[in-house]
């Protein structure tokens, strides 16, 4: 335990990646997610996953993508948008989204978070992922693999300023040819 009887942190990331490393089109488009072996006709355990987070952390450009799709799909979980900038939250509020920004570093969020009681963390958007990478914060990684290659774009994974070793914890093949491989940070 923490100081204040708060739980420990559990930061996990779960992200459609190309075959070639992508997660996004170079202007952050995800159209290639939705196209044979991805879409949402299965939830690839989507569902049980989002079932066990206590708030969703994203970057601002993954909100405004986010507002864009055909429906809200983090129900009435709690989501923090991380932002220096004012943003218009009403149109996610609309959808039925509870919605917040926050600033600072990746340490500061999460220690903001579990003080309000907040400890299961979903890490969302590439540079969202690489800095709570960096800071040593995430714990879980479930990578859902399509087949299909991308050519360019926003990678996974950026630079970062030592080895970071994972262990496997289980790679499961869905119709349509995805993988989906889970790994904890060692």
């Amino acid at each position: 335990m923490t100081e204040h009887n708060h739980p420990e942190p559990w930061c996990s990331v779960f992200v459609g990646v190309s075959l070639d490393g992508f997660i996004a089109r170079p202007n952050g488009d995800l159209d290639w997610l939705m196209g044979e072996g991805g879409g949402d006709s299965e939830e690839h355990g989507y569902n049980e996953f989002i079932a066990g987070i206590d708030a969703i952390v994203m970057g601002r450009k993954t909100f405004e993508k986010v507002l864009a799709f055909d429906k809200w799909y983090y129900g009435n979980k709690r989501v923090v948008v991380l932002s220096h900038q004012s943003l218009d939250l009403s149109t996610a509020r609309s959808l039925g989204g509870v919605v917040e920004t926050m600033a600072g570093t990746p340490g500061d969020i999460v220690s903001k978070l579990v003080a309000s009681d907040a400890p299961r963390l979903y890490v969302d958007g590439g540079i969202t992922i690489q800095h709570f990478l960096r800071a040593g914060l995430i714990q879980r990684v479930i990578i859902s693999r399509l087949p299909v290659l991308i050519g360019e774009g926003v990678p996974l994974f950026g630079s970062v300023p030592r080895d970071i070793r994972f262990h496997h914890v289980m790679t499961r093949t869905f119709p349509g040819g995805m993988v989906q491989s889970e790994y904890r940070i060692v």
